[in-house]
């Protein structure tokens, strides 16, 4: 018996000796077509040469916005903050919240302004 499981995978290997061929060439004619979009592409990139920079103007706009939104939310928090406290320290309910929590948006449009450069910081 251990003699007809050995022919059969012996047999088994001749058989597949030419699917392992036929795989192996359209192995090879895949990675030389692949090599040759590669070579294409980096070619196309080369003469361009805006890849690099598109990637960092994008990185530069990202952080600039998150910085702008940033500094709107903290100038919301912090006036909601202040009024909270006035309003704490002073029992003026909902008053002082909302003053100070519109002062606090209008600080951070003005920051917003003037870290965009819109607005220069000198008068």
């Amino acid at each position: 018996m251990a003699e007809n499981t050995n022919h059969g995978a012996s047999g088994s290997r001749d058989q597949s000796s030419p699917d392992e061929a036929a795989l192996s060439a359209r192995l090879g004619s895949l990675d030389h077509r692949l090599s040759e979009i590669r070579d294409s592409r980096k070619s196309k990139t080369d003469q361009s040469g805006t890849e690099s920079g598109d990637s960092a103007a994008r990185a530069s706009a990202m952080a600039l916005g998150f910085r702008l939104s940033s500094e709107l939310i903290a100038g919301v928090a912090v006036g909601a903050a202040i009024g909270w406290g006035v309003d704490h320290l002073l029992s003026t309910s909902p008053f002082g919240f909302i003053v100070f929590m519109l002062l606090g948006f209008v600080a951070g449009v003005v920051n917003v302004v003037r870290s965009a450069g819109v607005a220069s910081g000198k008068r």
